[in-house]
Order: structure tokens, then sequence, then C-alpha cells
């Protein structure tokens, strides 16, 4: 295929810039994924994709082995996640995931946010239809025909194989095989740099410049919420 997937612009994204929110995602995910199958990185596939994630924001492993530890710990914390839903101004669908140890806390912001930027926080399932859940990798280039990629990855769940902007290979496979086409990664000995769950629109929406303007305000504001670990929208 060799698709071009768009890069975001920086500032769809802004919160990913601040190191210190980057690290605060990380280790939220380490205290999820150690709580549900243990610190052990090999036999935990969730552990090691955040393990791979924090390389790929230049976290430290020290920083990377402390947070496995205060999972492991009596006075660790115990984050839920919870997904929120909802539309920016102009219609724009809006999906918030959220890890975090006081909902009523999080619902409040999340409401909060999307009332001060004219938005509408939506009951579960309001806009979840328009997104498909996919498994995202980013896998370091080494000079790999994309085609003959292709066709070794179809029976690991592959959806879409393409590239970025940088020139790394971007692998999509669907939610429910999200560990297959890991272990297929490992297994071909292929450099994943990272790798996430993501919610992609269905269909996006163009807007003008000012009203994408107004959008991208509400985006900035969930991104920086501290609980919030990733937004997803349909704006073009």
């Amino acid at each position: 295929m060799g698709r071009i997937f768009e890069v975001r612009k920086s500032t769809m994204f802004a919160r990913w810039d601040r190191m210190a929110k980057q690290f605060t995602r990380v280790g939220k995910d380490i205290a999820i994924a150690v709580k549900a199958a243990g610190p052990d990185p090999d036999n935990n596939p969730a552990l090691r994709r955040c393990i791979v994630n924090a390389k790929a924001v230049n976290m430290p492993k020290d920083r990377v082995d402390a947070a496995i530890k205060r999972a492991m710990g009596k006075d660790k914390t115990d984050y839920e996640e919870v997904v929120y839903e909802g539309y920016a101004p102009h219609g724009i669908a809006i999906m918030v995931d959220t890890a975090t140890d006081n909902t009523t806390r999080t619902v409040a912001n999340v409401r909060m946010h999307f009332n001060k930027c004219g938005g509408t926080l939506g009951n579960s399932g309001s806009v979840a239809f328009m997104f498909n859940r996919v498994g995202e990798f980013k896998v370091k280039n080494a000079g790999q025909d994309l085609e003959e990629l292709e066709l070794e990855l179809i029976d690991f769940g592959l959806e879409e194989i393409g590239e970025d902007a940088e020139g790394n290979i971007i692998v999509r496979a669907a939610f429910t095989e999200f560990g297959n086409m890991s272990k297929a990664l490992e297994d071909k000995g292929l450099e994943v740099i990272s790798s996430e769950l993501k919610r992609i629109p269905a269909n996006t929406v163009e807007l003008s410049e000012e009203q994408a303007k107004e959008v991208l305000e509400l985006v900035d504001r969930l991104e920086q919420d501290d609980d919030v670990q990733q937004v997803f929208h349909n704006l073009k």
C-alpha cells in the first residue's frame, strides 16, 4: 500500500511535548499493566509495551523501574480507566481516555473543559460508534519492503501499513489482534519505537481555520488535564 499517514500538528498534541506529562502518562500505564498481569515484562505484554513507550519519550530506566516498584507497593495508587465522549464546537466528535484514582474529580474536570470551550459532554456510546479502535505500532524503517511486510503481517490482524513523515513504518492492527501483532513484530526482529491503542475516526470533518481553532482549544485543555491519557477527535 505504502500509504502516508499524516502527522498531527504539534498544537493538537501539545501535552506530549511536555516531558513531565509524558512520564506521568507512561507511569500510569505501567501501574495499570502491573496490576493486571504482574511486574515481569517477559510474562506481561502490556508492561513490555509500556517500557517501549517509555524509551520513546526518553524516560530514564531508573524511573521506569521505580514506577514498577510503586505499582507493587502497599501504598500504590489504583487507577481506573474511564472513557468520556462528547462534542466539541461545530459538531466535532471527541473521545477522552482517562486513568484516574477519583472518577468524581475527573468527570467534573472533563465536563468543565467541554463547557468552557462551547462543547457538550455526552453519554457513553454517543460518539464511540464513529471511531474504530486499533493498535498502532511505529516501527523503525530499516529498508523493509512494505508490500512484502504487509503480506507477512496480514495473518496477525494487519489493517493498514504505511509510513509517517519521518520515514518510520506505521502498522495498524485490529484492537482484538493487538497482542498477536505485537508478538509478530517481536518475532520478526523489527524494532518497535512505540505502540499504542488508538481510536481512529471512520470519517473526518473539515472546518474553517477559525472553527478548527475553537475545537483545538478544547483538545488542548483536555490533553493538559492530569487525569487524561489521550484525546481523539474526527477533525480533519
